[in-house]
């Protein structure tokens, strides 16, 4: 927007958003708050792939493109090369996410709302609670896509159909199932968007909604049967959550046709109503049931959040949410355009920020730094010490929340007690290191399993006690030459 460029305060707030976000994740990750899943999955994946190895995360026990087909993980990896650290992915996923708000303050420029309110509508976005909350549960691909489907619309009001074509490729990288959202973007463009547009761009709004429909079904399908399968041997790991549906892809839309009511039960609940209401609460003051066609792009997300068996896929608190949030917004920003007496709330500036701050301390997660976030300080810096004698790269055996601090290798597992069915592992030939936390053992394990980890590896000849503190242990294969 050659004639509206960035506020000063806007961009302060940017950039002071953007550090708010990494700093949160770097201090997360250094309190050994951050996992294995999904961290450590990505973390060693990138790594290896940025290397030339073959990047198959131990962790999940596959190839990473058998996970989500998230082909985005590639040119990431670019990053490791100048220097492999995960401190990338915190610092991606942190510009991603704020960058959000750049979209939406030119998006509303675009529908000619009054610069003051445009910039209180990007406010709004940085205190959205799903964004905070997302961006502390450890690193998701999915966030790039955030900003990328907001500058996607905002190309195709422009007219620039390239442009609109290159974030949809993104889109399409970062995670699989958004195809379906891109599908129905696609529709929202040729059904409801193109209307909007007038004069010469209204043709390539059409274009890029027939492109997006086309691209959208192509990559579900190449990527889903085809990809994923190939790489992992087995169908999408996301299925497990709609088993009550079916055990494949092809059985679940089968149920969502044949079995309307079982559907429709999930639909109409108090639990898919709690959940609309975290999602509207913090735009409350922004939304209209007259202007809710740019939630359309959204439904696909919204449908198999509300289906799923798990929980936590709605809350605000993982990363499930995400794709929902740009269209919230778009339909914001669609009824401020469209209110002809600009409501007192609105028109007052102050009272939208309120709101959306007063929501944020609701449903903000900021409070785990006192809480959750200092449940292990006790072996904390038991822990460091024990981190600093692993010196090289060979396989390692720890609990979950340290694993992503060690994922730059070619083995590492951490100590599911389901996965060792409550034993010690067979076989101790994989790894070179087994570093326990008695005291925090970690999520999918137990103390009980950690003290039977290390009783065995007392009588293992091939390994010694490197260090013990606080209950944390360190046991090293013997070299040869000892």
């Amino acid at each position: 927007m050659k004639n509206h460029p960035l506020p000063p305060l806007l961009l302060a707030i940017m950039v002071g958003h953007f550090f708010v976000l990494l700093g949160c994740s770097v201090v997360r990750h250094h309190l050994f708050q951050s996992g294995g899943y999904d961290l450590g999955i990505f973390d060693q994946s990138i790594y290896l792939i940025s290397r030339g190895e073959i990047p198959f995360s131990t962790i999940r026990g596959i190839h990473i493109l058998g996970d989500h087909a998230a082909f985005i993980l590639y040119p990431i990896s670019l990053l490791y090369r100048i220097v492999p650290s995960v401190y990338w992915l915190f610092g991606l996923q942190s510009l991603a996410l704020t960058l959000g708000a750049l979209a939406i303050y030119h998006l509303a420029l675009q529908a000619k709302i009054d610069p003051g309110q445009a910039m209180v509508i990007a406010g709004a976005y940085l205190l959205y609670p799903a964004i905070f909350n997302a961006n502390l549960f450890d690193f998701h691909p999915e966030v790039i896509a955030v900003p990328l489907f907001l500058a996607a619309v905002l190309c195709i009001r422009s007219g620039k159909l390239w442009g609109f074509l290159l974030c949809l490729s993104g889109i399409l990288g970062c995670k699989a199932v958004l195809s379906l959202n891109v599908v129905a973007l696609g529709v929202w463009l040729l059904f409801w968007e193109k209307g909007r547009i007038q004069g010469r761009w209204q043709r390539r709004c059409q274009l890029g909604g027939w492109v997006a429909i086309t691209a959208g079904l192509a990559w579900f399908g190449i990527a889903t049967f085809g990809i994923i399968p190939h790489f992992s041997g087995s169908e999408p790991a996301a299925i497990s959550h709609y088993d009550h549906l079916g055990d494949s892809v092809a059985e679940i839309v089968q149920s969502l046709i044949l079995r309307p009511m079982l559907v429709l039960s999930k639909v109409f609940s108090l639990d898919t109503l709690f959940y609309g209401f975290l999602l509207v609460v913090p735009l409350a003051w922004g939304l209209s049931w007259r202007h809710w066609d740019p939630w359309i792009p959204a439904l696909p997300t919204l449908g198999l959040n509300i289906l799923s068996s798990n929980p936590v896929y709605r809350d605000l608190v993982h990363q499930y949410a995400l794709p929902i949030v740009p269209f919230l917004f778009l339909a914001v920003i669609e009824n401020v355009k469209n209110q002809s007496f600009q409501s007192h709330f609105i028109k007052d500036r102050k009272l939208p920020l309120i709101w959306s701050a007063l929501a944020f301390l609701a449903l903000g997660k900021y409070t785990f730094f006192g809480s959750i976030y200092l449940s292990s300080l006790d072996t904390w810096q038991a822990t460091r010490h024990a981190l600093a004698q692993i010196t090289t790269q060979g396989g390692v055996l720890t609990t979950h929340e340290i694993s992503p601090h060690l994922t730059h290798r070619l083995v590492i597992y951490f100590t599911d007690e389901r996965h060792f069915n409550g034993s010690p592992p067979s076989q101790w030939d994989p790894f070179d290191y087994v570093l326990l936390n008695s005291r925090h053992p970690g999520w999918r394990s137990s103390s009980e399993f950690s003290h039977v980890l290390i009783e065995a590896l007392h009588k293992e000849t091939q390994f010694q006690l490197l260090y013990h503190q606080d209950g944390v242990y360190l046991f090293s294969r013997l070299r040869k030459d000892s």
